[in-house]
């Protein structure tokens, strides 16, 4: 798929950890979607309806993110592509969750996780 719709830095707080701190005063985490898609039909149509309407689904992944605590980002990181390829027109969703404030004793710049699926293999995992 040649064309992508990106959705980057998308802030939401949750409470994902797998420490009892992290569940309980929650912490800022970031998300990226890369989102392939056909969008030669929108461009022609000039119409929402035919491409994923990225203000409504950035609502529904910071839900997610808000939503029901998870000890992984690797496992928010799959709902969050499981939410993105409910869009019809999405075959392929490329989700990187960053978890800037991290419980790491050292300094750094940034942890994340970044995994790729598509609507196939979503289907096969069903």
């Amino acid at each position: 798929m040649r064309d992508r719709v990106a959705l980057r830095g998308l802030r939401a707080r949750g409470h994902h950890g797998v420490f009892d701190f992290e569940r309980r005063e929650g912490q800022d985490f970031l998300v990226d979607v890369v989102l392939h898609l056909d969008t030669a039909p929108a461009a022609a149509s000039d119409d929402v309806n035919d491409t994923v309407h990225y203000g409504l689904l950035a609502d529904r992944l910071v839900a997610i993110v808000e939503g029901e605590p998870v000890n992984l980002i690797e496992t928010l990181a799959e709902r969050l592509a499981g939410e993105c390829l409910a869009e019809e027109p999405v075959e392929r969703v490329e989700v990187t969750v960053h978890k800037p404030s991290a419980p790491i004793e050292h300094e750094f710049a940034d942890v994340a996780v970044t995994i790729t699926r598509d609507r196939e293999e979503a289907k096969g995992r069903r």
